[in-house]
């Protein structure tokens, strides 16, 4: 796959970046060896190979999952304008 001068022009224009004709140039040049840098990694054998998310061997450390009731109602309204038996209370605005 190779890229062309009207679509560097084209992707630009879509990333909202202003290039010149030699700009374009210099970027169908350097797209394309990305390009062919990706298809070569396209050909390598990666059967077998499980994937992975970090190159180094890590295990997520988790809290305990316990389930508590927070006991901070009052300190939670205490700053509402209006509250009653811990809920907040605001004023109707549909009829």
């Amino acid at each position: 796959m190779s890229v062309d001068t009207a679509t560097v022009k084209r992707v630009a224009r879509l990333a909202r970046i202003a290039v010149t004709d030699a700009e374009a140039e210099k970027m169908k040049g350097e797209l394309n060896a990305i390009l062919g840098f990706v298809e070569q990694l396209d050909q390598v054998d990666v059967s077998g190979i499980e994937p992975m998310t970090s190159a180094v061997e890590t295990t997520m450390r988790k809290r305990v999952d316990e389930v508590t009731d927070g006991d901070r109602a009052d300190d939670i309204v205490a700053n509402a304008p209006m509250s009653e038996d811990n809920f907040f209370m605001v004023p109707k605005v549909v009829e």
